[in-house]
């Protein structure tokens, strides 16, 4: 039979995949003898078979008996017993930490009988009113489906009317009011009296948190995240432990390192007279941990040990929850902990000194998507003046936008392509979706564990939390702070790094990275940051197998990609250099009437070419530079065909006879127009149909190799033939292209030797790799249109049109258009790889798509076994970083989430 249910002393931190994260990390502490309150764990097993079936598995309920009865015999008390109640947390666990994504319900096992024994055993009436009001409240929500406002409002109409500034004034015998409220609400919304009985309670309980995997804001997270559907969450069934027992009690977050920097030391967030809940949702403002240092010396110390203790056995920066009932020390939950791209790089170099990790295992704990944010532009401090706001400074990072006050107001501003910052007293987890659009997240109440500080950080989203000057006026869609009232709509900037919010858009600067991958790699290097991000590009570049290179069309381009790492350029993009005062020629080229006019426009376009092919190969001097041959259609060079019609027509309008030029211009048009343009007169078929197209580039790339040669320079030119279906059109084009290098050759006396290749972008073309290695010197995936021709999507229409909805709908996990998709793109580029080389052993292939800076994509072209990506020049240390990860052993590489 299958088993369901694991007590905590049977687990361990290997069995996150069927205990969860959270229940592997409990079972783990409890095999290290730290103090947990004994509990047990049901697996995400029973979660995927509950969701499956819309049914309670066969056998849980038993399981689940049978553990219940062991706690109840080790803590020497019943569930809701009317004497001495033993009462129980239900928390959600998934296998990766979904912060506040899920439900979490306290004080399973009280009832109006219950809660009168509760009162009397601790001696403190108000405390079991407190908890009891509590679990009304988190069931009436999370397992009865009533709105949490509704309790919300009702907690904020008593607290006016005694006049209380939060819920720590109300006394016993406000909160037994409310508890009779909040069951009055649930009856009227549901039509159902809230269960007394503690069992249904806790069957219930763990029903709806299996529930709560398929909740929205659950899913979302999980798509932001690439956290796969089908895991299921456990669920945790634990003694509870009471912080709000009075001052000396009191619930927290902890930190080993810092989580915004990683700066070493003791870092979170304590509440006196709290439970768990109020901690992580901001609704009081904490104070720092240190604070308890005072406030209770012991309990400190031991905190500080077991963290210590932590540290030192996971090897990472952990996340700790904990618990103090009346002066005693519990640890409520553990688990490494999210950080910022600036403290996961930090903490890697770090830990790797410290000895507790190997440099490899330091560069699996870091990655290019966190080193692409540390590349992001900073304020200019010096320029951006007074502060309207300081706070917490949660997670860094500069971000610039509109102030909105809720969720829905941020998702629909973001989709009409404004850039905003959500601003709230606290944020809940139904803001997801509102963090989610925003360029940054500032609240008035919270701290860096708070719920806000948490998900801002695991998104690489700007935070600023706890910024008590200001006072947030959700109704009124406003903020004030000292006498300035701040509008919904108003720019904001707010500096995640410092804590800082400045009015207005402030300027921005080259971040600290970004300045140094723009410098000389053997300069000096500051300390810090910069330092660890040097130790990790350091090592990824010595186990690196895959080349990395850019797309570049310019000289400067080209420097740029040298300055950031890049071996090469991977794609030079020769219709870019027909654009500005150069689409004249092109027009001339195409009107031209006769082989004369045409040779004479390709003739004055020669030489800018050739210019522009010298200044690149310097640039790259020693380096293999790929120059893809013309790919755009002709049109694209040519005026828009409306444009052109309306210019003619306006001119005839007013009685004076067309230009001339226009009306011939506009006959070209029309003779060229293609209904998909994309999938016509291109590529490869423009050079085959274009007398002297080829030749002229070629001829310009020769020319250009033979100036480089003269000036002592070693430039390692490569041709790529583009959009190639068969390969006879490669063969063709491959003849031309070696007649004109061999005239050059010739003509000047020195030896050019300029491997051809093509892109492989056509299914066809894949699929017949073998036939076409035997005239292709190299490979390079074209994966943007190959992704475009293997799925019937065009890009530019598609992705505004639908992609969402896929989204959505889980057809897509991400974007094709962003990461490589495996199964039908990804596939044919296996194909290709493997008959390509089967024909040509040692073939040279690559990658020229955007996909080769994405980090994901990265690691498939290195299973894949390409020799190397190529990508933007600013994505160049991204691709660099991802490749010496993707050398890694699997056991090294970890999980990022």
């Amino acid at each position: 039979m299958v088993r369901y249910v694991y007590d905590f002393t049977e687990g361990g931190r290997d069995m996150a995949g069927l205990l969860g994260g959270k229940g592997a990390n409990l079972a783990e502490m409890t095999r290290m003898g730290l103090p947990v309150p004994p509990g047990f764990t049901v697996t995400t097993e029973a979660c995927r078979a509950f969701l499956a079936t819309g049914t309670e598995p066969d056998g849980l309920a038993r399981e689940i008996s049978e553990h219940l009865t062991v706690l109840e015999q080790v803590a020497g008390r019943r569930l809701g017993q009317p004497d001495d109640p033993l009462l129980l947390s239900v928390r959600s666990g998934a296998r990766f930490s979904m912060p506040g994504m899920m439900e979490t319900i306290l004080d399973i096992g009280l009832g109006d009988d219950s809660v009168l024994g509760l009162a009397k055993t601790s001696g403190n009436e108000r405390f079991a009113w407190d908890s009891y009001r509590r679990l009304v409240q988190m069931f009436g929500s999370t397992v009865m489906g009533v709105d949490s406002s509704v309790f919300e409002q009702a907690m904020t109409q008593l607290k006016d009317l005694r006049g209380a500034p939060d819920d720590l004034h109300l006394d016993a015998g406000d909160l037994a009011q409310l508890v009779e409220t909040y069951k009055n609400l649930i009856k009227h919304e549901t039509g159902e009296d809230f269960p007394q009985l503690p069992a249904e309670q806790l069957r219930r309980a763990v029903l709806a948190v299996f529930e709560s995997w398929n909740g929205e804001r659950a899913r979302l997270y999980r798509r932001r995240e690439h956290i796969p559907d089908d895991l299921g969450t456990a669920v945790n069934v634990q003694t509870m432990v009471f912080g709000n027992l009075g001052p000396d009690s009191g619930s927290g977050v902890a930190f080993t390192r810092d989580p915004a920097t990683g700066a070493r030391g003791v870092y979170g967030d304590y509440l006196s007279n709290a439970q768990g809940e109020d901690v992580v949702a901001g609704i009081r403002n904490t104070v720092p941990l240190d604070e308890l240092g005072r406030l209770n010396p012991e309990a400190f110390a031991q905190l500080r040990d077991h963290m210590r203790t932590l540290e030192t056995h996971y090897r990472d920066l952990c996340d700790i929850e904990f618990t103090i009932e009346r002066g005693k020390l519990w640890m409520l939950q553990t688990r490494v902990g999210k950080r910022t791209a600036e403290a996961a790089f930090a903490i890697a170099a770090e830990l790797v000194d410290e000895d507790l990790i190997t440099p490899d295992e330091g560069l699996a704990r870091v990655s290019g998507d966190g080193l692409a944010r540390l590349m992001f532009p900073r304020f200019d401090t010096a320029a951006v003046g007074q502060a309207l706001a300081h706070g917490i400074p949660a997670s860094p990072g500069a971000a610039v936008g509109a102030a909105v006050f809720d969720s829905a107001e941020a998702v629909r501003r973001a989709a009409a392509g404004e850039k905003v910052v959500l601003v709230r007293q606290e944020t809940t987890p139904d803001d997801l979706p509102g963090m989610v659009a925003a360029q940054a997240v500032l609240t008035s109440r919270g701290g860096k564990t708070s719920h806000a500080a948490v998900v801002a950080r695991g998104m690489g989203k700007v935070c600023v939390c706890g910024a008590e000057e200001i006072t947030v006026d959700p109704q009124g869609r406003r903020f004030l702070v000292g006498g300035t009232v701040v509008e919904e709509g108003t720019v904001l900037s707010v500096d995640g790094s410092e804590g800082a919010v400045y009015p207005g858009a402030a300027p921005l600067v080259d971040s600290a990275v970004m300045r140094y991958f723009e410098t000389d790699e053997r300069g000096e290097r500051s300390a810090g940051l910069v330092d660890a991000v040097a130790r990790a590009m350091q090592q990824a570049d010595g186990i690196r197998r895959l080349g990395v290179r850019a797309n570049a069309d310019t000289p400067e381009d080209a420097a740029r990609a040298r300055r950031f790492g890049a071996e090469g350029i991977g794609l030079c993009r020769t219709e870019h250099m027909f654009l500005g005062d150069r689409r004249q020629l092109v027009e001339a080229m195409i009107l031209a009437r006769t082989d004369t006019e045409r040779e004479r426009a390709l003739a004055a376009l020669l030489p800018l070419q050739r210019q522009d092919f010298v200044g690149i190969l310097e640039a790259m001097d020693g380096l293999p530079v790929t120059i893809r041959l013309l790919d755009p259609p002709l049109h694209e060079f040519l005026p828009d065909r409306t444009e052109l019609a309306v210019r003619i027509a306006a001119a005839e309008a007013h009685g004076n006879p067309p230009s001339a030029h226009d009306a011939e211009l506009l006959d070209a048009v029309n003779r060229m127009h293609e209904e998909n343009p994309m999938l016509g007169l291109r590529g490869v078929r423009l050079g085959l149909v274009a007398p002297g197209l080829v030749a002229m580039q070629v001829r310009a790339i020769a020319e250009a190799v033979v100036d480089r040669k003269r000036a002592g320079g070693d430039p390692q030119a490569e041709i790529m033939v583009p959009l190639i279906d068969t390969v006879e059109e490669l063969r063709l084009v491959r003849e031309e292209v070696e007649q004109v290098l061999a005239e050059v050759s010739k003509a000047s006396g020195v030896p050019i030797q300029c491997p051809v290749g093509t892109m492989i972008e056509l299914p066809r073309a894949a699929l017949t790799a073998g036939r076409i290695a035997e005239e292709a010197q190299f490979f390079s995936f074209g994966t943007n249109d190959l992704t475009q021709t293997t799925w019937g999507f065009s890009r530019d229409d598609v992705e505004a049109a639908f992609f969402s909805a896929y989204l959505d709908k889980g057809i897509f996990k991400v974007s094709p258009f962003e990461t490589i998709d495996r199964e039908g793109v990804g596939r044919l580029v296996e194909i290709a790889v493997a008959e390509g080389r089967a024909a040509r052993p040692g073939l040279k292939i690559g990658v020229c798509g955007e996909h080769g800076g994405d980090p994901d994509s990265v690691h498939f072209f290195h299973a894949a076994g390409l020799d190397y990506v190529s990508c933007s020049p600013f994505r160049v240390p991204v691709a660099r970083l991802e490749a010496g990860r993707a050398a890694l052993p699997e056991t090294d590489a970890g999980d990022s989430r």
